[in-house]
């Protein structure tokens, strides 16, 4: 494994953002055209394939540091986004009910570590990486 450095950090940290921006888009356009319900139903299958998505990207561009603490920054990074900017910024509150339930929010967050861990597995059985 690299030495890792300032670089290196940001770019794995601004392909979680990027994760989490695109879980907040679908959770944002799923808000504005269907239910809070439907929404929260779409943004769970939408995640980890967000996620398996950017991380192969990664894999395939970086591959700067294993793929359990690839996923376990992005899901740092998600549950940091969602815990210190979405819950008292854009949602004005802090309890367990802006995610939904507590079995919903860690599921949720195992996928994405789960999906997240396993696509550089899937890159490299595939051929591709």
């Amino acid at each position: 494994m690299n030495k890792l450095n300032f670089k290196k950090i940001t770019i794995v940290l601004i392909h979680a953002f990027i994760v989490w921006a695109l879980c907040g888009a679908t959770i944002a356009i799923g808000r504005a055209v269907t239910t809070v319900e439907l929404t929260l139903r779409i943004h769970a299958i939408a995640a980890p394939i967000f996620a398996c998505l950017v991380s192969m990207v990664y894999y395939k561009n970086f591959n700067y540091i294993s793929p359990i603490l690839t996923a376990f920054i992005f899901l740092l990074f998600v549950i940091a986004m969602d815990a210190g900017l979405v819950a008292p910024v854009f949602e004005k509150r802090c309890d367990q009910s802006l995610f939904y339930t507590k079995i919903c929010t860690y599921t949720y967050y195992l996928v994405i570590l789960i999906n997240d861990s396993f696509s550089r597995i899937r890159w490299y059985c595939s051929g591709r990486m």
